[in-house]
């Protein structure tokens, strides 16, 4: 039998989940603009966001949703959950939806970024959806509305008319402690 079968986790003698080293290493590179560091330097990260061009410094490790908040100073992207689940996080990447817990920052090499900030215009103080949230009074707390109005914003953003069924399924992944989790 090969010495690497034998080997067992320290914790409960069982065998690892990967018993073989031709299966690979299961190491995400994160892409080929991402250059492994092994001295614990950070990585250079450009990217647009909310029309203005960022450059900055994160370690490979950073989140987008951290770089965003403490890099950046982008406090309007909330953290729930850190596990991609209750969509507070929730910005546009390329026009897409996206879970700013989930992606790395430098990730976003390149990229498009727009976070609630950005969701207005010009002048406007407010965008049509803030706009409508407000004189709905559609938002609790306030913590969770950011990601929702970025779901909303992915959605708008395709032009096409949704219908009231697919604009549930969509905000199904953001969920808000305020209104009973829906």
């Amino acid at each position: 039998m090969a010495p690497w079968r034998l080997r067992r986790h320290s914790r409960d003698g069982t065998l690892p989940a990967r018993t073989d080293p031709s299966h690979g290493t299961g190491h995400d590179t994160g892409g080929d603009r991402v250059k492994i560091l092994k001295d614990g330097s950070k990585v250079a990260v450009s990217f647009t966001l909310n029309g203005e061009e960022i450059d900055g410094y994160a370690e490979p490790r950073t989140l987008l949703s951290d770089f965003l908040r403490h890099e950046i100073g982008a406090s309007g992207t909330h953290v729930g959950c850190e596990h991609g689940v209750c969509g507070a996080c929730t910005v546009m990447v390329d026009g897409k939806a996206v879970r700013s817990c989930l992606m790395l920052a430098s990730q976003a090499e390149g990229k498009d970024v727009q976070t609630i900030e950005g969701l207005s215009s010009g002048d406007e103080a407010f965008s049509d959806l803030q706009a409508a949230f407000h004189e709905r009074f559609a938002l609790q707390c306030g913590f969770c509305t950011p990601g929702i109005l970025m779901t909303l914003a992915s959605l708008k953003s395709t032009g096409r008319r949704y219908s009231e069924a697919e604009v549930r399924d969509a905000l199904s992944g953001n969920i808000c402690r305020c209104t009973g989790y829906r």
